[in-house]
């Protein structure tokens, strides 16, 4: 093999190299940078753009900006209180509030028969009579038996007395 048939082999097989290199960077002119002279150009508007951007803004809300993680405690905190509502510490996670109603299931079972004995507006419910009286006097209803026949055509009872 010659000399200038290894060179050439050996040129082909650095410009094969240059193109992956190139591939894999990319070209100046794809940077969304502003300085596109090169890629330390490039990097340095980042690197000044980084240094200069306000990332931790503990005053304002947005989504442009972060709290800081003092700050982000002191909210979370501040929001924790505000669930519990000073709540006792022997109920203040969901796990001490289930160990709770486990641990009282007449407690339970009593809320349950006082939530059974409401009048519902969602679905049909089956009540005694005591118990429509009762509820019909606490929104001052008057029963349907009280009204008569709804579906009465008073015209035609107006029409039939004009003869």
């Amino acid at each position: 093999m010659s000399l200038q048939t290894q060179l050439n082999s050996f040129v082909l097989r650095v410009a094969e190299e240059f193109n992956t290199v190139k591939g894999r960077t990319g070209t100046l002119t794809a940077l969304t940078t502003t300085d596109k002279s090169s890629l330390v150009a490039a990097i340095n508007e980042l690197k000044a753009a980084i240094l200069t951007a306000v990332a931790i803004d503990d005053l304002t809300v947005a989504t442009t900006s972060t709290y800081s993680s003092s700050k982000i405690v002191s909210v979370l905190d501040a929001l924790k209180a505000d669930i519990l509502g000073g709540a006792d510490p022997a109920f203040d996670t969901l796990l001490e509030l289930q160990q709770a109603l486990q641990n009282d299931q007449t407690g339970i079972a009593a809320l349950t028969a006082t939530i059974d004995k409401r009048v519902r507006f969602d679905a049909a419910q089956a009540l005694t009579v005591p118990e429509q009286t009762q509820a019909r006097a606490n929104i001052g209803a008057v029963a349907a038996t009280d009204i008569g026949d709804t579906g009465t055509d008073f015209v035609a009872i107006f029409n039939a007395a004009l003869v």
